[in-house]
């Protein structure tokens, strides 16, 4: 008797401690504002009209083209940075990733801001880690997010020797601050990507730091100059702050680009650089990949390795293939965990009868987060076409209006083609054990 009692106590504490990481959904005004409240607060108290212009001046949005101009509206909703200018460099390859981060870092004069959703302990993670405490060492200000729960294999001496050599380090999850709301938001992930050197270059999209990235796998990455490199900051300068990190000087002295003088024709590619997370009011990056659908008159086309589309996305999906709209989604063909294989085959046919192209690619694991729509706007992010990045992660994408720009990651997609299968519905097998691990997509 004593023995059951204890198994139904131990199910019933699973089942609330389940409900406390899973079932609660914060997103709300109140919640927002509160994990935001130290970045708002020295914006209240700092800002000046320069600061202003280059975060969320509208200027620019009258050079995007006229049916996108709406959706630059919607990626500014909760306080988001605008539509700035950038020169980017679309990389593809791990190892081009690994030799120009390194090179920004060596020449790094001032500052190195890095947050990443995996920071390896592998060959080239430690190396990229050595160099941060020889420049730490320097007197260059090193400020480093630790992911610390998706991270939570690697040893505490490992960033303690970083910390001791003078690099700044802060835990995005930190019990300390309270058990219980630790407990609540411990699903709830910085899967970002960024770096910011010397408040002059940036680096987001979906590489992280390991081996894996650098030497296996196919993603696609993006370095970054010009003013967007300050909207990326704003976004670093956020979390540093709501995970209890300090900052040494006045905020504008963290934008380079504030001495510009303002300028009426864009140099550069039109750049939307939108953070995401789970207390904004509104899931912005969900309800902008539906505006893209629902706006598309030619085609849009995804690259993901996890698809676990909500349903409202699957519908968006549908009404724009309806209309006639190229809707392309290509997956790799094996995944890099064992749980995401069964959830993406889940969807294959539910994708496949709405319409939806979709390429399964085979060779190595592809981690590329893209959407190329109508050879005009484009994007690069961390954000997966899943449950988890809509609604749980904390995630980054950067969108171009730039025909340039779109051209090259239509003729990425094209170059991956050659290696992929177009499935048919005929070939689709939806197998219990599937359906079964697509309930487990919103919390893997």
């Amino acid at each position: 008797m004593h023995l059951v009692v204890i198994i139904l106590l131990t199910l019933l504490c699973g089942a609330v401690l389940l409900w406390l990481m899973f079932g609660i959904n914060w997103r709300s005004n109140r919640n927002y504002e509160r994990k935001h409240r130290r970045l708002h607060a020295r914006m209240q108290a700092e800002d000046t009209e320069a600061l202003q212009r280059l975060l969320f001046s509208n200027s620019l949005t009258m050079h995007v083209e006229q049916r996108f101009r709406a959706l630059t509206m919607l990626l500014m909703q909760g306080g988001r940075p605008s539509v700035s200018t950038s020169i980017p460099q679309i990389i593809t390859s791990g190892k081009d990733k690994y030799n120009m981060l390194m090179n920004d870092l060596v020449n790094a004069k001032e500052s190195i801001h890095m947050e990443y959703f995996h920071f390896g302990i592998d060959k080239s993670s430690r190396q990229i880690r050595q160099l941060l405490m020889e420049k730490a060492r320097q007197g260059i200000r090193v400020r480093f997010i630790n992911e610390n729960i998706a991270n939570w294999p690697i040893p505490n001496l490992y960033f303690r020797s970083m910390r001791k050599a003078g690099v700044e380090v802060v835990n995005f999850s930190d019990s300390r601050f309270s058990l219980l709301r630790f407990l609540m938001t411990l699903s709830y992930r910085d899967h970002r990507k960024i770096v910011v050197i010397d408040n002059r270059i940036g680096y987001t999209g979906g590489m992280n730091i390991n081996d894996h990235y650098f030497y296996q796998w196919r993603d696609t990455h993006l370095r970054l100059t010009g003013d967007a490199v300050a909207s990326l900051q704003y976004a670093f300068l956020d979390t540093w702050l709501a995970a209890g990190g300090q900052l040494n000087s006045a905020l504008v002295n963290f934008f380079f680009h504030l001495d510009k003088p303002p300028c009426g024709l864009p140099l550069g590619t039109l750049t939307q650089i939108t953070p995401d997370d789970p207390t904004s009011p509104e899931p912005v990056l969900l309800t902008a990949y539906e505006w893209i659908l629902n706006h598309a008159q030619h085609y849009v086309w995804f690259q993901s390795p996890y698809i676990a589309p909500p349903p409202s996305l699957i519908s968006a999906m549908r009404n724009a293939v309806q209309r006639g709209v190229d809707v392309r989604v290509m997956v790799p063909e094996r995944c890099d965990t064992a749980i995401m294989r069964p959830i993406n085959k889940s969807y294959y046919a539910e994708l496949t009868e709405s319409g939806v192209l979709l390429y399964v690619r085979s060779g190595e694991f592809m981690h590329s987060k893209t959407i190329v729509c109508d050879d005009y706007l484009s994007c690069v992010g961390s954000a997966n076409l899943d449950y988890r990045s809509f609604g749980i992660d904390y995630e980054i994408n950067t969108f171009f209006y730039d025909r340039d720009v779109a051209l090259d990651q239509k003729q990425l997609f094209e170059q991956d083609l050659p290696i992929c299968h177009l499935l048919s519905n005929s070939e689709i097998r939806t197998t219990p054990w599937q359906h079964l691990m697509r309930h487990l997509a919103p919390i893997v």
